[in-house]
C-alpha cells in the first residue's frame, strides 16, 4: 500500500525534477532553460544516412536533457511530456522556417499558399514490445504535446500516428551507424488505409532523440513510399471534427500545463504536394547527439 500511495503522490506532486533531481517539481527552471531556452539548430549525424530529411533539434542529448528524456521514456514520468513537447515544437518551427524561406515571415507566406493546412507531425513509432514494457509510446506522447503547443502559438498542427513496424528489429543501443541502417531497412510502413491522411498538409517527422539518423531516414522512406495519394479521403478523415487523438492531446502533461480547451474543428482543405503527393518537409527532435551539433555544413 505504501508503494502504491507513493506512486500516486508522485503523479500529483512529482518527487523530483526529471533533469537534476531537485525535489517537488516536474522540471526545474534551470533544466527547462537547458532543454528549450535556446533556438533549435540544424543537426547532421556523421555519416549522414541516405534519405535523411533536414533535421532540427532543440538541445544536445547530454546531462540534464538526457536525464529528462530517459525519465519520461523509461521511468514513466509522463508529466515531462509537456516541457518536452514545448522543446519539440521549437524544433518544428525552426525546421519550417528553414524549409519555407529561412524566416518566420517566409514560412507564413508559404502557409498562405498552402491554404492554411495544418502541419502533420508523424512520430517515429516504438516497437510493440517496447510500448508494452514502458506502458506508452514516448515519441507519440511528446508529439501530442508539441501539437498542442504549436496550436496555442497560432500554428495549426495535427499528430498522425500512421507508421508501424512491419517486422521485428534488434535493440539499437549496441549497434553502430551501419548496423542500425541495416537493422531498420524496410522495417517501417504506413498502416493500410492511412496513406490518404498524409496529403492533408506538410509532413514533419518527429522523434525524441536522434543519434545516427537511421530511424528518421527509414521513417522518411516509408512515408514517401506511401505517396502520391488522393487528397479527398485524407482531408475528410483528418478534419471531420474532434478525434480520439485531439482528445488525447488535452491529457498530456500536468494539470497546470493543460489548456483545458477542446481543439477547434479544422475545416481547411488539405495541401500536400502536387497532385496530392506526400510532402516530407523536414524532421524535428527534442535532442540529438552532441557531435551532430558540431558539424556546421549549412
Amino acid at each position: 500500500m505504501r508503494g502504491w500511495w507513493r506512486d500516486l503522490t508522485d503523479l500529483v506532486l512529482p518527487a523530483e525534477c526529471g533533469g537534476c533531481g531537485r525535489p517537488r517539481t516536474v522540471l526545474c527552471a534551470e533544466c527547462r532553460a537547458v532543454l528549450s531556452g535556446v533556438a533549435a539548430r540544424r543537426v547532421r549525424p556523421v555519416p549522414e544516412p541516405p534519405g535523411l530529411p533536414v533535421v532540427h533539434a532543440a538541445a544536445r542529448y547530454a546531462d540534464e536533457v538526457r536525464a529528462t528524456l530517459l525519465a519520461h521514456k523509461e521511468r514513466g514520468a509522463l508529466a515531462l511530456a509537456g516541457p518536452l513537447g514545448v522543446a519539440l515544437a521549437g524544433a518544428v518551427r525552426a525546421g519550417l522556417q528553414t524549409a519555407w524561406g529561412g524566416s518566420w515571415a517566409g514560412a507564413e507566406a508559404a502557409w498562405s499558399r498552402a491554404l492554411g493546412a495544418p502541419v502533420l507531425l508523424v512520430p517515429v513509432p516504438s516497437g510493440r514490445r517496447a510500448v508494452r514494457a514502458r506502458g506508452h509510446d514516448p515519441a507519440r506522447r511528446i508529439a501530442l504535446a508539441a501539437a498542442g503547443e504549436l496550436r496555442r502559438s497560432g500554428v495549426p498542427a495535427r499528430v498522425l500516428g500512421v507508421l508501424r513496424q512491419r517486422r521485428a528489429v534488434a535493440d539499437q543501443s549496441e549497434l553502430n551507424s551501419r548496423q542500425r541502417l541495416d537493422n531498420l531497412a524496410d522495417a517501417l510502413a504506413v498502416v493500410p488505409g492511412a496513406a490518404g491522411l498524409l496529403s492533408g498538409g506538410p509532413v514533419v517527422l518527429v522523434d525524441d532523440v536522434m543519434t545516427t539518423g537511421a530511424s528518421l531516414a527509414e521513417a522518411a522512406r516509408a512515408v514517401r513510399a506511401a505517396g502520391p495519394v488522393s487528397n479527398a479521403a485524407g482531408a475528410a478523415a483528418v478534419y471531420g471534427g474532434e478525434t480520439w487523438e485531439s482528445r488525447e492531446e488535452q491529457n498530456v502533461g500536468t494539470r497546470r500545463e493543460r489548456t483545458g480547451r477542446r481543439p477547434g474543428r479544422q475545416g481547411m482543405t488539405g495541401a500536400g504536394g502536387a497532385g496530392g503527393a506526400v510532402d516530407v518537409v523536414c524532421a524535428a527532435v527534442v535532442a540529438a547527439s552532441p557531435d551532430s551539433f558540431e558539424i556546421n555544413r549549412n
